[in-house]
């Protein structure tokens, strides 16, 4: 157990009880994959159960207002996530308001360029023939995203802008939901990440066509990149990492960063991550707060150019 003096709880070690991850989606997608796996060994290693806390529903609001009011105390972490930094952009919310300028990252974990993938039953092969047949039927293609408004509902609406598609987002009860939905044929398409993806690729359940950035992915090395297949500039991705409530004290919020980077460059968990098709993620903390403003200005011109609002 690691003996480092808190400045809560009257000078008592930390971490002197369990710990709480939480995470606002629902089980069973790639945040709660991402979080069990660094709850497992930070587990271990502070000699505390970590227990993760699933957080889903009110489109975030319900995690965020709950970390927002957890004692700093280094007790409660957050998985952070493109969606909780979209989120404040499209919600009036008080908690949303002050979240992003308030919550204190504490180090990056991974990254994941979306894979587009279709419905076995769509008599498309790659991207050119889908963005062709999306063009000719324009009412063709829905594309199942984990919520309205979240990271995949606006990669959506920007491969929408660069292909010159209409492909029209329809939102689900998290990225299970909209997985379920695409397999059953309700939507035909999805922009996903791997860790939810990887496992119904292999299993034949859906196709992939194309994916983001500017790399192919390692788990997939015979799906081309968008800017290979004609549609450069799709550099959209799943980020996640990992903060602390406001006013957590800086000799935690160290030893955490220490840890949770520490278990991230694992042999073997970098060997899960990229099993998944999601590539590790290493940045200072300095680097991952630059890196999340640089995001909020990203999403700021996908909102604005889509016109997306929520009701």
């Amino acid at each position: 157990m690691l003996c480092v003096a808190s400045a809560v709880g009257a000078q008592q070690i930390y971490p002197y009880k369990p710990l709480r991850f939480i995470v606002a989606n629902q089980p069973g997608g790639g945040s709660t994959f991402m979080a069990r796996l660094i709850a497992e060994q930070l587990g271990q290693r502070f000699g505390q159960q970590v227990i993760v806390d699933n957080r889903g529903g009110g489109d975030g609001i319900i995690a965020a207002e709950l970390f927002h009011k957890a004692t700093p105390d280094g007790h409660t972490l957050l998985l952070a996530s493109s969606a909780l930094i979209i989120r404040p952009l499209l919600h009036p919310n008080k908690v949303y308001q002050t979240f992003v300028d308030e919550f204190v990252p504490v180090t990056s974990l991974s990254s994941a360029n979306y894979i587009l993938v279709v419905n076995v039953s769509v008599p498309v092969n790659n991207l050119k023939e889908f963005i062709a047949l999306a063009k000719a039927k324009p009412t063709y293609f829905k594309a199942g995203a984990s919520n309205l408004g979240g990271p995949n509902h606006l990669a959506v609406e920007l491969m929408n802008k660069l292909a010159d598609t209409k492909v029209r987002p329809i939102a689900y009860k998290g990225g299970g939901a909209a997985m379920a939905a695409l397999i059953g044929g309700e939507v035909l398409c999805t922009l996903s990440n791997g860790i939810t993806l990887m496992p119904h690729i292999k299993g034949g359940k859906v196709r992939p066509l194309a994916v983001s950035g500017n790399e192919r992915n390692s788990a997939l090395p015979d799906v081309p990149t968008f800017a290979e297949m004609g549609v450069p500039g799709f550099n959209a991705r799943n980020w996640m990492g990992v903060a602390l409530p406001p006013r957590t004290p800086r000799l935690i919020v160290d030893t955490l960063a220490h840890e949770v980077a520490r278990i991230r460059d694992l042999p073997e968990i970098r060997e899960r991550i990229l099993a998944q098709g999601v590539q590790p993620f290493p940045m200072s903390r300095q680097e991952f707060r630059a890196f999340i403003q640089s995001e909020l200005i990203a999403y700021k011109k996908i909102i604005k150019d889509a016109n997306i609002t929520l009701q």
